[in-house]
């Protein structure tokens, strides 16, 4: 028998959108990995402005969730490059080639709580998608297995990483493309997201946004629009998203 459907949604403490969850949706580096991209942008700024300016506070307001170009030049606009339009290519291109580097080096972590999760939503039938803008997400995820064993990559039954997308968060198009390769409407769907552009792009979107604040920028999520704010993914009841509700546990 089907869980009865609540008549609303209580989340962090507030009555919210009467949505009954059918599906989750995962964005990759700061979500589900400690990827080197933040380090690969700054190290890469060398010749095109201070790297000394590029903080976290930067990458996350500036860069993170959005695609690389338009990541590259909002960056060099940020930190006061006049022709950052005209420069945002090359600076690209140098982050790229730092980051595969890095990648090749290894410089790449999975969050052991995002795997915990990963592992029991798999465990319970809700179907995951995973989405990201980077067109590495698939290289760094790759090795990556579950602690209940599996590759990470095969606990998903959508994979929209790196596709040539109209449209960049905070537009909505990635999550609904990946809603739909599930074949899950929106409304139904959870979306974990690190950064506000992410956020934004679920919201727009009308799916339900859970913010991930690994960098004490819950201030930032909540502000973008995030349902639920959390530091860490365990945070989340697996009963709770059994029978379709994003709750947290109680302090």
């Amino acid at each position: 028998m089907s869980p009865a459907r609540p008549s609303t949604l209580e989340v962090d403490g507030v009555t919210g959108r009467d949505h009954f969850l059918k599906a989750a949706i995962f964005d990759v580096d700061g979500v589900l990995l400690a990827s080197p991209h933040e380090r690969a942008w700054r190290e890469a700024l060398t010749g095109f402005a201070d790297p000394e300016g590029f903080t976290t506070a930067v990458y996350q307001a500036e860069v993170a969730g959005k695609p690389r170009l338009d990541g590259a030049r909002a960056a060099l606009a940020a930190l006061g490059v006049v022709d950052a339009g005209a420069r945002a290519g090359d600076y690209a291109k140098a982050k790229q080639a730092r980051l595969e580097a890095l990648i090749q080096a290894g410089a790449v972590e999975a969050f052991p709580d995002a795997l915990r999760l990963v592992a029991a939503i798999a465990a319970i039938g809700l179907p995951m998608a995973v989405a990201s803008s980077s067109k590495n997400a698939n290289a760094m995820m790759e090795p990556i297995e579950l602690p209940s064993g599996g590759r990470l990559l095969d606990a998903f039954a959508a994979n929209v990483c790196g596709r040539d997308l109209k449209h960049g968060k905070p537009d909505p198009e990635i999550f609904r493309l990946a809603a739909a390769e599930l074949r899950i409407a929106p409304a139904a769907c959870l979306v974990a997201e690190d950064a506000s552009a992410g956020v934004e792009a679920a919201r727009a979107g009308g799916m339900t946004a859970l913010g991930v604040a690994r960098l004490g920028d819950g201030a930032a999520l909540r502000a973008a629009g995030a349902d639920l704010v959390v530091t860490s993914l365990d945070e989340i009841p697996i009963g709770e998203l059994r029978h379709g509700r994003l709750r947290r546990y109680p302090a």
